[in-house]
């Protein structure tokens, strides 16, 4: 009896052991698939995800420094507004003044013209006979320095304006060309907030003190008309000089800024009286003032013997004596003198 008992028990765990070690390999098959299902539904999600994950939006940087803007082109020149009386400011008719016309040149025939020369003179403002071109009062038609009246003329687009790189006028310029020549390009100042962080740049020009402008260059021709038996003095330009130094304070010297051509420029110097302070009652014009040669200009070019076409400080011996120069200059004025002079016979 023992014994059937005991087969009975060896039989039964038996049993029991091979159910477990089948229930056990069923769990490890479906652990395999388990563990392989959820890593392709995860990869199928992530690339939707992918597909429809929105950007994120940028953050800005603080550290970073602020880009400058690139800088605007100013057309405007350093030139005061004047604002116009209201009211009649003097005690007389001066309006038909205002709107003087010049008279139109003479004509001149090539083969009429014994003799021909140009002629390259440099007024100085600061002598007693030009102290007209420094006059700094405001009239009506606005600020009534030589300067001034260039730059005003410039500004309202009533007279092309040529380059310095010769005196042929060749090559126009733009307003803010001349705004660049005269007060230099725009330059960029940074600007900070309360913590020193930047948060802009702003463009300034440097000022400009009309007053430093007092030397003037001025390109002319003389002829001797043989039909009228006369000498004609004709002006062809005018260009206002500026002393240049550099940042490191070499002194490159003078030079002409901009050249405005002359006839252009002759109707609206007739519509500018010249401050004469010795007579109130009989005031010029500017154009009257040019025409009747009533301003001193020392020569300081000329085509007369002069054939490699050289300044007369350049002239071989007097380049570092500035009082030989001026008496060549006059010398040069002594020749023109004496050749209309030794036309006339008796």
């Amino acid at each position: 009896m023992k014994k059937n008992l005991i087969r009975i028990g060896f039989l039964f765990v038996l049993c029991t052991g091979v159910i477990f070690s089948a229930e056990a390999q069923k769990k490890t098959k479906t652990t395999r698939s388990a563990a392989k299902r959820p890593t392709t539904k995860k990869t199928a999600k992530s690339k939707t995800k992918t597909s429809v994950v929105k950007p994120t939006p940028a953050v800005a940087d603080t550290v970073a420094k602020v880009t400058p803007p690139p800088p605007k082109v100013f057309d405007s020149l350093p030139i005061r507004k004047v604002l116009p009386s209201l009211r009649p400011d003097e005690a007389v008719e001066t309006s038909t003044l205002r709107d003087r016309t010049p008279l139109p040149y003479e004509n001149l025939r090539a083969d009429d013209a014994l003799f021909r020369h140009k002629i390259w003179r440099e007024i100085d403002a600061r002598e007693k006979m030009n102290l007209p071109f420094r006059y700094a009062a405001d009239e009506n038609n606005g600020n009534q320095r030589f300067i001034s009246i260039l730059l005003q003329a410039i500004q309202d687009s009533a007279v092309t304006v040529f380059s310095n790189i010769d005196d042929r006028f060749t090559t126009p310029m733009t307003k803010a060309d001349v705004a660049n020549v005269i007060a230099g390009p725009e330059v960029p100042i940074p600007q900070y907030d309360s913590n020193g962080v930047q948060t802009g740049v702003i463009y300034k020009r440097n000022e400009v003190n009309l007053d430093s402008f007092y030397k003037f260059r001025i390109k002319e021709e003389v002829i001797f008309d043989k039909e009228s038996s006369r000498l004609f003095w004709r002006i062809l330009g005018i260009a206002p000089l500026k002393r240049i130094i550099t940042s490191s304070g070499v002194d490159l010297g003078e030079s002409e800024l901009f050249w405005v051509y002359y006839p252009d420029m002759r109707p609206i110097f007739a519509k500018y009286e010249v401050y004469n302070g010795k007579n109130f009652g009989a005031r010029m014009s500017w154009e009257e003032l040019f025409e009747s040669r009533m301003f001193y200009g020392r020569i300081i070019k000329s085509t007369i013997d002069n054939p490699y076409d050289l300044a007369i400080r350049n002239y071989a011996g007097i380049k570092d004596q500035p009082i030989l120069q001026l008496l060549e200059g006059e010398n040069i004025k002594e020749k023109i003198f004496n050749y209309e002079q030794d036309l006339w016979s008796y």
